[in-house]
């Protein structure tokens, strides 16, 4: 660990215990609908739920993304843009943990910031891997992010800074919960004919995005967020959602990517 995350961690030691997985949320509501059982309305049940009307668009543009013609030079794009996209993942985690540290008297604070410290460590190196997988498809990182790269990790900046650093969470949980399939490496490495090499980034965040995403949706209940921070954290994964599908539609043509 860094020394800005080092001196950050003191900062927030010893948060509260989060509630075992599956646990009930503290500040869950209870709804009953006419003639029916009652439901546990938790804050990640609530924020699944506004996402569902973007899956169907985010799978239109995957699709276009992954259709076989020119699917090579639309990987190395792809690798190109995440790459960027990827290397401002730790620093927003660490900026957000700073800004919990700066209200020490709110224990959901001090439970973000202790999420954004570990999840840190989890993501650390991975624009690394890209970098590795770039190479091994005989190309380089980009000379300037892609416009869309830079909006999307810049709104976050913003939220972080002028709302919330509970917004980054919405961020995470709509790039962690559209990770690639399990078998998507193994068939664009049969397309491409590109090597082994060039899909390790694919091949890990398969294996590890799931249970990153069901620990994000554990962390957000124990926060017991109110009303407005939980309207943070939708806008922000709305608004991701929307500059993703962007993003992997712009990546799709044939223009070389850039809108």
């Amino acid at each position: 660990m860094n020394a800005t995350a080092t001196a950050t961690a003191a900062a927030v030691a010893a948060p509260a215990p989060l509630p075992a997985a599956g646990a009930a949320a503290p500040e869950a509501r209870t709804v009953r609908a006419a003639g029916t059982a009652t439901a546990t309305v938790t804050a990640s049940l609530a924020l699944r739920t506004k996402l569902t009307p973007t899956a169907p668009v985010l799978r239109a543009a995957t699709a276009a993304l992954w259709r076989p013609d020119g699917l090579r030079e639309r990987y190395v794009r792809y690798l190109t843009a995440m790459h960027r996209l990827v290397r401002a993942s730790v620093p927003l985690l660490l900026r957000a943990a700073e800004r919990c540290a700066a209200e020490p008297d709110d224990p959901a604070a001090r439970r973000l910031a202790a999420y954004c410290l570990r999840h840190a460590e989890e993501e650390r190196d991975h624009d690394a891997w890209l970098l590795d997988d770039l190479a091994a498809a005989g190309a380089g990182p980009a000379a300037v992010p892609h416009p869309i790269v830079a909006e999307l990790a810049g709104a976050q900046y913003y939220r972080i800074e002028h709302e919330h650093p509970v917004a980054l969470l919405g961020y995470i949980a709509v790039l962690e919960g559209n990770a690639p399939g399990p078998r998507l490496a193994d068939r664009l490495a049969e397309v491409t004919g590109l090597p082994d090499g060039a899909f390790r980034t694919l091949r890990e965040h398969a294996e590890l995005d799931g249970g990153h995403l069901d620990d994000l949706y554990r962390v957000f209940d124990a926060l017991a967020p109110s009303p407005a921070r939980q309207t943070a954290v939708a806008v922000s994964a709305l608004h991701t959602a929307n500059l993703l599908t962007r993003l992997f539609l712009s990546l799709a043509e044939d223009n070389g990517g850039h809108p």
